[in-house]
């Protein structure tokens, strides 16, 4: 409480000591408000400067007057593959799969003019690759229907086993989960595709029955593969969906052979400790959200990190000379683990540079937390609570420090989530999740994803199992 307003002491001299203590409690209670004023517009001025750079959001809602990356400088080099640079060739079909082969022979000296004739043995091969025309192949089945003789009944026969019920085979039905998963096109893009290419007439209303159907077929390698990513070290992160006109968020876990994508109403930690199941002891890659706080081990994410220290410095408070100093700290680190990586900086010398930068790292977090600024003390001393969730990746093979994997991972879907505005039921996100997953298990493992949907596809409708997806080396842990 101030001792004297800001009034000529003359004035004050006069005044009764009641309204003087009236006039303090008066200032005093201003002063208050100001002060909570004056916070809430520091915290809306923070929001308002929130990019990509310093916080979780994505590039594309950077308002324009933010910078982004400089180009790297012209090197002065032509474009294209540099000298010493290995040639790349598309490799020649073999002889088995060519359709048609057809020698071409010089009539005439290209010189001389004079008439060549002969064979040569090692004829250049020029190979040309061209579509032709599809044309959907329709099998029809005549199911007659047939009087008995002795009672009167009519019978009529049933359709051949691994026959569809409906009108289009598992190859089509497999095809078309794709154009929707691997290409995010929406059910009227793909009935018009189906009458361009194919030359068939296919409702909306169909699409979705083949993808339900596709849904089902995917049951039980979706079921195998949610038992696999608990054995691994995984790197996991969740973004938001739309169900039914209602907010949920769509989960992915990625270990280096097998992705898991689920979407569920919530992004709370019993979502994270159902997908990787109580007994879960590998280590989980994530950044800092608290639904992750019920796992044993963890591994902060640096790029996040780094985001943070940003965000301290773009705040230009007394805190920003720690979000420097953490920036450059974080800078040493990379350089020394994209050496490892690469090869040239072995383990062990990568952890003895490690463990004095973590004493640089730990100082600078302690300096934070006592600094003037609430949010980077805050963040300075959950980070120091949390030291050994920093470096768990240069004590355990197969784990990174960031958890890119499983943003590159989301990439695609939150492209479909745009174009699509989410899913309209729970069975249709059932089909998004597992479709996505198969569509990344298949990719990280170099298997074809069509191939894979048609043997799936067949094999339920035949009442088989599906072929398996599971890697046959058994566990790989760590993510890629």
């Amino acid at each position: 409480m101030p001792s004297v307003p800001p009034i000529p002491v003359e004035l004050w001299d006069q005044m009764p000591p009641a309204a003087q203590a009236a006039v303090l409690a008066l200032i005093q209670q201003y002063e208050q408000r100001l002060q909570a004023l004056q916070q809430q517009v520091a915290q809306l001025s923070e929001r308002l400067n929130q990019n990509s750079t310093n916080s979780s959001r994505p590039p594309s809602s950077d308002p324009p007057h933010v910078k982004r990356r400089p180009p790297a400088p012209a090197t002065g080099r032509k474009r294209g593959g540099q000298p010493g640079h290995a040639r790349q060739q598309r490799p020649l079909v073999p002889p088995e799969q060519i359709k048609q082969s057809i020698p071409v022979k010089p009539s005439a000296c290209r010189k001389c003019g004079q008439a060549l004739h002969g064979e040569d043995p090692y004829p250049r091969r020029h190979q040309i690759a061209e579509i032709p025309p599809v044309q959907a192949e329709v099998t029809e089945y005549r199911l007659h229907r047939l009087t008995c003789t002795a009672c009167g009944t009519r019978t009529c026969a049933p359709l051949p086993a691994g026959v569809p019920a409906g009108a289009f085979g598992p190859r089509l039905q497999a095809l078309l989960a794709i154009l929707a998963g691997g290409y995010r096109l929406g059910k009227r893009p793909i009935q018009q595709l189906a009458h361009d290419l194919f030359g068939l007439s296919i409702s909306t209303g169909m699409v979705a029955k083949l993808e339900r159907s596709t849904a089902d077929a995917l049951q039980q390698p979706m079921a195998e593969l949610q038992e696999y990513i608990r054995t691994q070290h995984a790197n996991v992160d969740e973004t938001s969906w739309r169900e039914a006109g209602h907010k949920a968020w769509l989960w992915v876990v990625v270990t280096p052979l097998v992705t898991v994508f689920h979407i569920a109403a919530t992004r709370c930690g019993k979502v994270a400790a159902r997908l990787l199941g109580s007994a879960y002891r590998q280590v989980v890659t994530s950044d800092r959200w608290k639904a992750y706080n019920g796992l044993r081990r963890r591994q902060f994410c640096w790029s996040h990190l780094r985001r943070d220290f940003q965000a301290m410095i773009d705040r230009q408070n007394s805190g920003a000379t720690i979000g420097k100093k953490l920036l450059g700290l974080s800078d040493r680190m990379f350089a020394w683990w994209h050496r490892v990586r690469d090869g040239t900086l072995n383990r062990t010398s990568f952890q003895v540079y490690i463990s004095g930068l973590r004493a640089e790292v730990r100082e600078a977090l302690i300096q934070g937390a006592a600094c003037g600024c609430p949010k980077t003390a805050a963040t300075c001393r959950n980070l120091t609570a949390n030291e050994s969730k920093l470096w768990a990746f240069v004590w355990r093979e197969g784990i990174e420090p960031t958890n890119n994997a499983a943003e590159r991972a989301l990439r695609h879907a939150v492209l479909w989530r745009k174009g699509s505005g989410g899913t309209d039921s729970q069975r249709g996100s059932r089909f998004v999740e597992r479709v996505l997953s198969i569509r990344e298990t298949c990719r990280q493992q170099g298997r074809g994803l069509l191939a894979y949907l048609v043997g799936c596809c067949q094999a339920h409708l035949e009442g088989q199992g599906a072929p398996p997806l599971l890697p046959k080396n058994g566990p790989q842990l760590g993510v890629a």
